[in-house]
């Protein structure tokens, strides 16, 4: 149906308030909690990292993922792009040592999963987790009092 010279499915849906998440997001949120559940995730975050791009630009990830490797990962989750998303993924990704990846919701009648675009560059499996820092025990001074 068109209404003045422009088609109805033109007109935006409106945004949801932060932290409120649209049906695309929710049924990947569930799945991270089954990978979480599976031990395949040690943690995520609905909009958990909001990041500085320039005065007044920031860019905010759909989610905060820490997968086994321990390499943060912000994913992008989309069923549509807008150029000015992806354009601020890629900003992102030039700024921040995270790892970027988009998700497309694939539909159902395709076999349903996600499309993977990645953004950073780094390998899931190049990138070893960095070894925890060794600790020198704790050394007291002969009078007894702190360093």
């Amino acid at each position: 149906m068109i209404w003045h010279g422009k088609p109805k499915n033109f007109y935006a849906q409106g945004r949801l308030k932060p932290g409120e998440m649209n049906a695309t997001e929710r049924r990947y949120g569930a799945h991270l909690e089954r990978l979480k559940m599976a031990g395949d995730v040690l943690w995520y975050k609905f909009e958990g990292i909001k990041l500085r791009l320039a005065d007044n630009t920031f860019y905010t990830a759909d989610f905060a993922v820490l997968p086994l490797d321990m390499v943060l990962e912000l994913h992008e989750i989309k069923s549509v792009w807008q150029d000015d998303a992806r354009a601020k993924i890629k900003i992102a990704a030039d700024m921040y040592p995270f790892r970027f990846k988009a998700y497309k919701a694939l539909a159902q009648k395709h076999g349903g999963g996600y499309e993977v675009e990645d953004f950073s560059g780094i390998p899931s499996e190049a990138q070893p987790a960095l070894p925890l820092p060794v600790v020198a025990p704790a050394v007291e001074r002969k009078d007894g009092a702190p360093w």
